[in-house]
């Protein structure tokens, strides 16, 4: 008699870069992130709302630079932390997502993420796709669409 075996094989779509905002893990699916740099020269740009920490240049293109302390409404990060940038493409522009951390890739998968708590603040409800339990912490899988949508529009 033969048995079936399932594979649960883990596809890109499931990869996500783990990340650190505020002693908070988030994670941001790889598919959208063309690089990870460390602390950078910024820019700053005049009238830019605050949750736009400047430009940086990568490789001769202009990157904005959003600090995801801001965005999130969490205190400004201390001095003698260096933001980590995830540079993400979203609608063929580059973006650099200023965080305290960058971690590993790691697989989650869509039927294990829970739906947001009710206790989680509004803002980062409004950012977040969901929730994983992952070594004994809460993970908070961020929307980056919604993180870049700034004032009403990227």
């Amino acid at each position: 008699m033969r048995t079936q075996t399932t594979t649960s094989a883990v596809t890109d779509a499931d990869l996500f870069l783990t990340l650190t905002v505020a002693g908070q893990a988030c994670g941001v699916p790889v598919l959208v992130v063309r690089d990870v740099l460390g602390p950078q020269v910024i820019t700053r740009i005049p009238l830019a709302p605050p949750e736009v920490a400047g430009s940086l240049n990568l490789r001769g293109r202009i990157v904005t630079a959003v600090d995801l302390r801001r965005r999130l409404g969490l205190p400004p990060r201390p001095a003698e932390v260096q933001p980590m940038s995830i540079v993400v493409e979203m609608a063929g522009e580059l973006y650099s997502m200023l965080a305290d951390q960058v971690g590993e890739v790691v697989p989650l998968r869509q039927e294990d993420s829970a739906a947001n708590p009710p206790t989680l603040d509004a803002v980062w409800r409004e950012v977040s796709q969901g929730v994983h339990r992952r070594d004994g912490q809460l993970l908070i899988v961020l929307d980056v669409e919604r993180v870049l949508a700034i004032g009403g529009g990227r």
